[in-house]
């Protein structure tokens, strides 16, 4: 027999951000705890609205599962004397186990105890398993209130707790379990009781609350497209404004709202962020792709009244582009180049100097990298941009609203009649701006996003601001995935040790301070990197081999990488056996000084006239990472490198014919060796 569960954590209202991955957890406790438990069950679902986690488990055992165990106790002739008679050490055995000393079975010299532990009612041990689900979450920051002794999201309100009809007795935070939920804040009548988890969904619906993150999804998307047809506009949509939606309401009505056309002579950017981004409204677009002076929003609660609703957020909205329309025309009394000179008074980080100083460097590493990369753009552009990049930050605008900074820098730079490609990289070099953010489409853009972040990782490194599995405040994970991200996405070969030295030379760090610092950063991008390439589905044997190298090169290692997986080299034993047999051998000898005249075996001279033929091949194949022709050229050495570790004495006695040994097979292994650390392959 099995019952349905429920679990409602009702709280004060959650940060929407926070939902996604409560539910989530509340999922994966409740799987593991019931899987350790033995409980069965059929499924698992979490719903959540802002007040209220809930967790419905169906087809839960009403029992746990019997438990059989085999548990090894002592040798033979310690268990039992030379009559067979048990000794001591058998029934204490025994004892311990719980079972009759006849009860032990022999076997490989050893008794062992069959033990069979009978399951319990769950029903007797939901209420530490529901205590443990609640008090196992994590969240960015939690709270305590009063004199509790203890954290949760928000203060705790109510527990509803039921086992089928039966209630689960447990409390925490001073609150008792029960069956007793609320209703819509203001829509509900108070306080309702949960008949069963079957009722629960529908009964929270006959009080205003439509607990399924799903299905208010659904809600809000047919509710605004409605509108939208209605105006004849397209919804310019975004999918984290919409999930934070979700989850700011209970019972969603979409509404539409209208500001005045003259704030549409404001920059788009000026106008959607007051709007996504402070007001959680939806811009529409017409049918030509213009901006309309519509925008659709969601109220939390029915259509009583909704006009009313209407004109409030139309108020609110006038008053944020009142104010963006002042703080552009404020803005735009002054040249974007004048507002460098604020930027000496505004410091970047302790020790790292003003965002003036900033911008001074990147005038030096984008010089740097154009060069290094080969990339022929104009040094004179590069570091106009570069002056420019911050010098938005600045401005009444982008102070206002933060998340313009770099649109706002792109806007006034094209007023002021800037270079179009100086202005476009001013606004490319944030990007990515977040995961799954699009990349800088310019060369200029790339080489200045780039810099930026080379050299805020690189001074945040310096300062000792080194990143910790939770705590990243300056967002240097998600800017050192974006210099990665670009290199690989723009095919460019760059060793990423060279441009950490150069960062290091103009923040005036040098000597051992370079040299740990540089190891730092070292780690920390190969592990961005493996973790690229690991979320890409690739084999960690693969990766483990690539970012063995000295250098650094994003583009070059997933390259490798790739051509690795190209070639299944994984599969390719016999030859990854023959090299890494060599490699055992070689302990750091050098590849030079082979010298054929010392020579004492044919088996010397097969595998030295095996290398010399590999290395005519190997070169363009390797330069167009043709790893499938490098492994058919590497193949055709195989058999000369067996039969000369096979039957070739390496240590020699004579030192000069040990050391001439060595050399070749030095030699015969930096044939392989730019394909990475193979050993890592086995």
């Amino acid at each position: 027999m099995s019952k349905d569960l429920l679990l409602e954590i009702g709280t004060e209202e959650i940060p929407a951000h926070y939902m996604p991955s409560i539910l989530s957890q509340v999922k994966d406790l409740a799987g593991k705890s019931f899987g350790e438990a033995h409980i069965a069950y059929e499924s698992i679902r979490t719903l959540g609205t802002p007040r209220r986690i809930a967790l419905i488990m169906k087809g839960v055992a009403e029992k746990q599962a019997d438990v059989s165990a085999k548990h090894k106790g002592p040798s033979v002739k310690i268990a039992y004397d030379a009559d067979g008679n048990p000794t001591k050490a058998a029934m204490g055995f025994a004892r311990g186990q719980k079972i009759d000393v006849k009860d032990l079975v022999v076997e490989d010299g050893y008794v062992y105890a069959n033990v069979t532990s009978v399951g319990a009612d769950t029903a007797g041990l939901l209420p530490d398993l529901m205590k443990g689900i609640v008090t196992g979450l994590n969240f960015p920051k939690s709270m305590h209130w009063g004199s509790l002794d203890f954290h949760f999201v928000r203060p705790i309100r109510w527990f509803v707790a039921l086992f089928d009809k039966d209630v689960i007795p447990f409390e925490l935070a001073n609150v008792k379990s029960g069956k007793v939920s609320r209703g819509h804040r203001f829509l509900g009548t108070g306080d309702f009781e949960i008949e069963s988890p079957a009722a629960y969904e529908e009964t929270c619906k006959e009080h205003f609350l439509i607990v399924d993150p799903e299905v208010r999804k659904q809600m809000i998307l047919d509710g605004l497209q409605k509108l939208a047809d209605e105006k004849g506009g397209t919804i310019i949509m975004d999918d984290d404004l919409l999930e934070e939606v979700v989850y700011l309401v209970e019972y969603p009505t979409a509404l539409c709202g209208e500001f005045d056309e003259d704030y549409l002579k404001l920059p788009e950017a000026a106008i959607i962020t007051p709007m996504k981004d402070h007001q959680r409204y939806f811009p529409m677009r017409d049918k030509d792709g213009k901006l309309m002076n519509l925008f659709l929003t969601v109220r939390n609660g029915n259509d009583y009244h909704l006009e009313t609703v209407q004109h409030g957020n139309e108020r609110v909205l006038r008053a944020r582009l009142d104010d963006a329309k002042f703080f552009f025309e404020e803005d735009k009394k002054h040249h974007l180049v004048d507002y460098t000179e604020k930027l000496k008074k505004i410091v970047f980080q302790d020790g790292l100097g003003t965002l003036y100083d900033k911008a001074q460097r990147l005038e030096k590493i984008t010089v740097f990298l154009n060069h290094k990369l080969d990339l022929g753009l104009d040094d004179a552009k590069l570091q106009r941009a570069s002056l420019l990049a911050k010098a938005d930050l600045a401005t009444q605008m982008v102070m206002e609203f933060t998340e313009l900074q770099g649109v706002m820098g792109k806007e006034y730079a094209l007023i002021d009649g800037e270079d179009k490609g100086v202005a476009e990289a001013i606004n490319e070099q944030y990007q990515p701006r977040f995961a799954g953010d699009v990349l800088p489409q310019t060369d200029m853009g790339k080489v200045l996003g780039i810099a930026d972040k080379f050299d805020t990782i690189t001074g945040m490194f310096s300062r000792g601001f080194i990143p910790t599995g939770s705590q990243d405040p300056f967002a240097l994970r998600r800017q050192t995935i974006g210099i990665l991200n670009i290199l690989m996405d723009a095919g460019w070969n760059l060793n990423c040790h060279e441009v950490f030295a150069f960062v290091l030379s103009l923040l005036g760090v040098e000597g051992e301070d370079a040299a740990k610092v540089m190891g730092q950063l070292d780690d920390y991008f190969t592990l961005r990197l493996k973790n690229i390439f690991q979320d890409k589905g690739m084999d960690y044997h693969i990766i483990d081999c690539v970012l063995a190298s000295d250098t650094l090169n994003a583009y070059e290692e997933a390259r490798r990488a790739q051509a690795l997986i190209d070639a299944d080299i994984m599969g390719k034993t016999d030859l990854l056996q023959a090299f890494t047999r060599v490699s055992n051998m070689i302990k750091g000898a050098d590849n030079t000084g082979v010298n054929p005249d010392l020579f004492e075996t044919e088996e010397e001279k097969a595998l030295y006239s095996a290398c010399q033929a590999m290395q005519v091949n190997l070169p363009q194949k390797y330069a167009v990472y043709d790893y499938e022709g490098v492994a058919e050229v590497l193949s055709e050495g195989i058999a000369a490198i067996n039969d000369f570790l096979d039957n070739v004495l390496v240590m020699h006695k004579d030192e000069a014919v040990k050391e001439n040994r060595l050399h070749l097979l030095a030699l015969t292994y930096s044939l392989i060796q730019p394909l990475g650390d193979i050993k890592k392959l086995a």
